[in-house]
């Protein structure tokens, strides 16, 4: 009994009922423009007439009138809206945007016509039923319907049956609440199909999925390697300066001094790429696609070297002003994290690095000896050699990771 009353008034079957109604509102103009229609071919007085079948007529004609006008892109956004508001449909099944392609279009329409149709009969039988069912209730009680031409007819005025015009009116309610929610929830069945999203809409949804997938993934190498690179040389060079400091000799100040400037460029350095990288997050969707923006690039290597400790030895072969801005910034990131890298698992050993530019593509090798024990492993991996190879193929190059000969190197290559 609950289900059934919460079917038909519950608060879903309420909403729904007002899309009906605001979908006989919507029809209006069109049944106004089919009684003037049909009062020309009919030469009757249009929208005043009483006549069912000028009424029943206009609707005819209105219902095509309305399917043309829902082919135009921005009728389903407004069904949309109307329809995820008040349909109880869940919102991640409509489509968004105006209908393009033959397709939606013509789906487009047939909602549009089938909420327009459906809102107009439901509107006019909650507008002229409820007022029959409770004149017919109040037949046993008014002598004065009973007495009426309708009431003679039927000859109410003295049947004893009169007293069966009270369920009578109650089951012409029911039937009214029961009529509206079964449309109503003819509508929201068909709601997904016909608002859904076309092949068209899901590879658009896609496109931009995968926009907004490529746009965290760069947010999250710019974050890792910068982040990950300055944390790992703070940790080196402050750990050095500590050994340096215990021996308690003070010829070694100067080492001390160089680590702890070291120290300073490179957080530094970091805050401002940190304060850049955070406010493309802060932009939030504007930032999908946005260009990779202001970061350094191999003008700043010898800056990066020189943080990265006195072990580490740089050596460039040819000119890296030619070097393209885009290419520029991803070498300087490989490099960052390739130190990164050689610091956190091999920290301590010489670390070389050598650019070429001298042909059509920009080599980058980085060597160190591979250490006595085998690095500690983390608990889910590490994102490094990953993210190299990620920058790599962004510019159409190539990376490559290992052991060779007792040493661990890392080439890149990238055409220019």
């Amino acid at each position: 009994m609950r289900r059934c009353a919460a079917a038909l008034f519950g608060q879903r079957a309420r909403l729904r009922w007002v899309h009906l109604i605001l979908g006989g509102a919507l029809f209006m103009p069109y049944w106004l423009v089919g009684t003037v229609v049909l009062g020309v071919f009919l030469d009757s007085p249009g929208m005043f007439a009483g006549s069912l079948t000028v009424q029943f007529g206009a609707y005819a004609v209105g219902l095509p009138l309305a399917a043309v006008t829902a082919l135009f892109p921005l009728a389903r956004p407004m069904s949309v809206a109307v329809a995820r508001a008040l349909c109880g449909v869940a919102a991640d099944r409509f489509a968004d945007g105006p209908a393009r392609g033959r397709d939606a279009k013509a789906r487009t329409a047939g909602w549009f016509v089938l909420h327009v149709g459906a809102g107009a009969l439901v509107s006019g039988a909650s507008l002229a039923l409820p007022p029959f069912a409770v004149s017919v209730m109040a037949l046993p009680f008014s002598s004065a319907l009973r007495e009426s031409e309708l009431g003679r007819y039927w000859g109410l005025d003295r049947a004893w049956w009169v007293w069966a015009a009270l369920p009578a009116g109650l089951l012409m309610l029911l039937a009214l609440a029961a009529g509206a929610a079964a449309a109503g929830a003819l509508l929201a069945g068909l709601a997904p199909r016909l608002l859904g999203p076309s092949p068209a809409d899901r590879l658009v949804a896609a496109e931009r999925r995968a926009a907004e997938a490529e746009s965290r993934n760069r947010l999250a190498r710019e974050l890792h390697d910068s982040v990950g690179h300055a944390l790992s040389a703070v940790t080196l060079q402050a750990g050095a300066a500590r050994r340096v400091l215990g021996t308690g000799d003070p010829a070694d100040l100067d080492f001390v001094r160089e680590a702890l400037t070291a120290i300073e460029e490179t957080t530094r350095r970091t805050v401002g790429e940190l304060d850049w990288v955070l406010g493309l997050l802060r932009q939030g969707e504007e930032a999908v696609g946005a260009a990779p923006g202001p970061g350094p690039g191999l003008d700043a290597l010898d800056a990066l070297v020189r943080g990265a400790g006195p072990r580490v030895a740089l050596t460039v072969n040819g000119a890296l002003d030619p070097v393209p801005e885009a290419l520029s910034r991803e070498a300087y990131r490989i490099v960052q994290e390739g130190l990164t890298n050689a610091a956190r698992h091999a920290g301590g050993t010489p670390v070389t690095v050598r650019l070429d530019a001298r042909t059509e593509e920009l080599e980058i090798t980085m060597e160190n000896p591979l250490p006595e024990r085998p690095p500690v492993a983390r608990p889910h991996g590490g994102r490094g050699l990953r993210g190299i190879g990620e920058r790599a193929r962004l510019v159409g190059g190539t990376a490559e990771a290992g052991p060779v000969d007792g040493v661990w190197r890392l080439a890149v290559r990238i055409p220019r």
